[in-house]
């Protein structure tokens, strides 16, 4: 249903920073920059995996409460996220774990980015 989605940051490239590293185990990479002239002299960059779907923004007033969950294919996606973002800077939020009382198959990770985001990563795969 949704087909792209984006959020505000502070700092653009700490922001950069933690998305490469936090969705590199997903698959997921930073697919476009555009141009500053095309955007106020604003930084705004998107990732996916063929196209953008997932946009950042530089901006003064970000809020932190949002909640972005990204899918995983296997449960080691969702361990190797979990890490990355915690190496990459971001605070846990609720390790790797079964998350039965939502399904139960529902093997989810979260942590918070740089603005303090809840991003998640989940598989819905039995392993």
């Amino acid at each position: 249903m949704i087909d792209h989605t984006g959020i505000a940051v502070h700092d653009f490239d700490a922001s950069l920073e933690f998305y490469d590293a936090a969705l590199a185990p997903l698959g997921a990479t930073l697919v476009t920059l555009v141009p500053k002239e095309h955007t106020n002299g604003v930084n705004v960059g998107g990732y996916g995996y063929d196209r953008p779907q997932f946009w950042l923004h530089e901006a003064e007033e970000t809020g932190p409460g949002r909640h972005y969950a990204f899918m995983a294919d296997k449960r080691s996606e969702v361990d190797e996220f979990y890490e990355a973002a915690l190496a990459a800077g971001g605070r846990d939020n609720g390790a790797p774990g079964i998350r039965a009382h939502y399904h139960p198959n529902y093997y989810a990770a979260f942590v918070l980015d740089p603005d303090g985001n809840n991003i998640e990563a989940v598989c819905h795969q039995p392993e």
